[in-house]
């Protein structure tokens, strides 16, 4: 169905591709992901899908005063990295991130699977990493379920992890007990609800960014309940709503430190008949570009 035209009611996305050398605020880039997901996925089809689904949604905040994101920010559009799955794909996604960082206030990676956390974390030189997800992501192997535990591997320092969201009954023992002995800071589903969204933000700031240098926001759209969330083959019932996973995105991408987030685990092709996964995806987009502008008015 053709969206309506309105002068007067701008729609979100098509923006421009990043000029070499100019600043932006924030860069979209697709990562296509799908290869070695745990569960079949058709993840890979989901760059283009949000995308498409950014153009139902106006780029406005309504304040007061009311703001156009797209008039106060650049925003740029970078494209897709082609065939981001194994060595020669992640490594092809960490150079085009780095490449993009050096310019950009936010790289937002459109995924895909949750494996490309691996190499959009390396391609950013990230120092601390947040999660919004219910799963640990230690496990073994080279998966969408091991990006974490590969990044530690790696050389990112587990005491500057904060992982929000963990679900009872979307893990193991042995995967907690693994997050424990790492001294990864775990803050679960039930504990997130008791302490509230603004104390827990604060805390995950302070870890992740202790001892200075980049985060990587990981946005995992599996943590979310899966009424608000079908498309995500590992979410369950009793997630986080989705006004609690856009808060959570406008809050965390209002600290100025966090210069790379990914928004992943999304399957497009096995999304609702309404598209409601896709659209949730699309508006964590708009989240994160409404932390960026918070970063300059002081909002949250």
């Amino acid at each position: 169905m053709a969206l309506a035209h309105d002068p007067l009611w701008p729609r979100a996305g098509d923006w421009p591709a990043p000029v070499d050398g100019e600043r932006w605020d924030a860069v979209l880039l697709g990562a296509p992901a799908s290869q070695t997901s745990l569960s079949p996925t058709g993840a890979h089809e989901t760059p283009g899908a949000v995308r498409a689904a950014l153009r139902r949604f106006s780029p406005t905040l309504m304040g007061p005063p009311p703001v156009d994101l797209a008039a106060e920010l650049r925003i740029a559009d970078a494209g897709d990295v082609d065939d981001p799955d194994g060595p020669a794909g992640e490594d092809a996604l960490r150079a085009r991130v780095r490449a993009l960082a050096a310019h950009a206030g936010l790289v937002v990676a459109l995924g895909g699977d949750n494996s490309i956390t691996y190499a959009v974390t390396q391609g950013a030189d990230a120092s601390g990493l947040i999660t919004l997800d219910a799963h640990f992501d230690l496990r073994d192997g080279i998966s969408n379920g091991s990006p974490v535990r590969r990044l530690v591997e790696g050389g990112l320092d587990p005491r500057r992890i904060v992982q929000i969201g963990i679900a009872d009954f979307a893990n193991s023992v042995a995967y907690a007990q693994r997050a424990a002995d790492l001294g990864i800071r775990v803050i679960t589903l039930d504990e997130l609800r008791r302490r509230g969204r603004a104390d827990v933000v604060a805390e995950a700031r302070e870890v992740a960014g202790a001892g200075g240098g980049g985060i990587h926001l990981d946005i995992d759209v599996d943590v979310c309940d899966r009424a608000v969330a079908p498309g995500c083959p590992a979410s369950v019932p009793g997630g986080l709503q989705a006004w609690e996973l856009r808060t959570l995105v406008r809050a965390l991408a209002a600290d100025a430190r966090v210069r790379t987030a990914d928004i992943v685990e999304v399957d497009a092709t096995a999304d609702a008949p309404d598209g409601r996964t896709v659209r949730l995806a699309a508006l964590c987009v708009l989240e994160l570009l409404a932390g960026v502008h918070a970063r300059t008015t002081g909002g949250s």
